[in-house]
């Protein structure tokens, strides 16, 4: 490809490819298909030795969409649900973030990724937030990617085994998806506005993650205290979910994509213990503080919130509960993930580089 394709040639070959691998993982209910569709498509244009990149400036929008997203989709269920059980969730969410962490620190115990990827990697996290983080933190944003999305689909397919003991059907569970709905233009606006200048603001003051972060908090404080309204039309979503597989997949080499077959089967396994302990930590819920059985593993299920929340929405489950500790498990991990992995990665016997 570097010799006969031009630049040109090459996004056309990547839009197509995104857009029908993109289809096919979504009607496949694939979880984080729209972003997994670009990435693989970028890698196959990487592989081939295509040059194309995406430009910083439309990474840097993506990272402001992206975090909008995160503070529109917190609930505001969530401070209520805090102070009626905050015992419970204090145990849950810093339980399940143990447990990464810990599962993340054998991994760099015996070199399966380089560098701090596998810290970042095994954060229990939105998996986007996490790679756009890694990246900001100087990790390998595509093992994270690698990690990350293995660890949903993992997450995923285990939830929809939970779905199938219950015996809850989830064929109605997602609608189809009106990408041009109507959309109020004041909003939209603001949300641009705020997608824009907190990548600005955070890349001229020299803020970590602050393209992320910036728009997520902003967005929380202002659309709760009903001072905006956090505007985002699937199409655009859309587009942020592109460019930002689009950046980690054209990044990929052959070489890289031979160390990751090599360490898929160790991950893998860590990604099973991982959901298999938070089974552990969801008994403990059922047992001591009377939690339904379904409820306390839909809580605790680490990572794959559009998954949990589809089992969730059709199952005579506690939603408001569920949904609470997975945001609020995320909210703490998006903080305490820089602090913990920067400690692990100073310590003399978990240093991988």
């Amino acid at each position: 490809m570097r010799r006969r394709a031009t630049p040109a040639a090459q996004w056309i070959a990547l839009l197509i490819a995104s857009a029908a691998l993109g289809a096919a993982l979504q009607a496949l209910r694939i979880p984080a298909a729209l972003l997994l569709g670009p990435m693989l498509a970028g890698i196959a244009i990487a592989a081939a030795g295509g040059e194309a990149r995406v430009p910083n400036w439309a990474f840097l929008l993506a990272q402001g969409l992206i975090g909008c997203m995160i503070a529109k989709m917190a609930p505001l269920s969530i401070a209520g649900e805090l102070l009626s059980r905050w015992p419970i969730f204090v145990f849950g969410v810093l339980a399940v973030i143990a447990v990464s962490t810990f599962l993340g620190w054998l991994l760099t115990r015996v070199h399966v990724l380089p560098g701090t990827a596998v810290l970042w990697g095994s954060s229990p996290g939105a998996a986007t937030a996490m790679i756009v983080m890694a990246e900001a933190h100087g990790a390998d944003a595509r093992l994270v990617a690698f990690m990350q999305y293995l660890r949903v689909a993992v997450v995923a397919a285990g939830a929809s085994v939970v779905a199938r003991l219950w015996n809850l059907n989830l064929a109605h569970a997602t609608a189809d998806i009106d990408w041009f709905p109507p959309v109020a233009a004041w909003p939209l606006a603001e949300t641009l506005a705020l997608a824009i200048l907190g990548p600005l603001l955070a890349h001229k003051l020299n803020i970590r993650s602050g393209g992320f972060l910036l728009p997520l908090v902003a967005g929380l404080l202002l659309s709760h205290l009903g001072l905006m309204s956090i505007e985002l039309p699937p199409w655009l979503l859309l587009l942020s979910y592109a460019l930002i597989g689009w950046s980690i997949g054209l990044r990929f080499t052959r070489s890289l994509l031979v160390h990751v077959a090599r360490a898929f089967p160790r991950v893998l396994a860590c990604m099973v213990t991982l959901i298999l302990l938070c089974g552990v930590l969801a008994a403990v819920l059922v047992v001591t503080a009377g939690v339904d059985p379904l409820t306390a593993y839909l809580a605790t299920s680490p990572g794959g919130a559009d998954s949990v929340a589809i089992i969730a929405a059709s199952s005579k489950v506690d939603v408001p509960f569920v949904m609470a500790m997975q945001t609020t498990r995320l909210v703490a991990v998006i903080f305490l993930a820089p602090i913990i992995t920067r400690y692990l990665a100073e310590l003399p016997r978990s240093r991988c580089s």
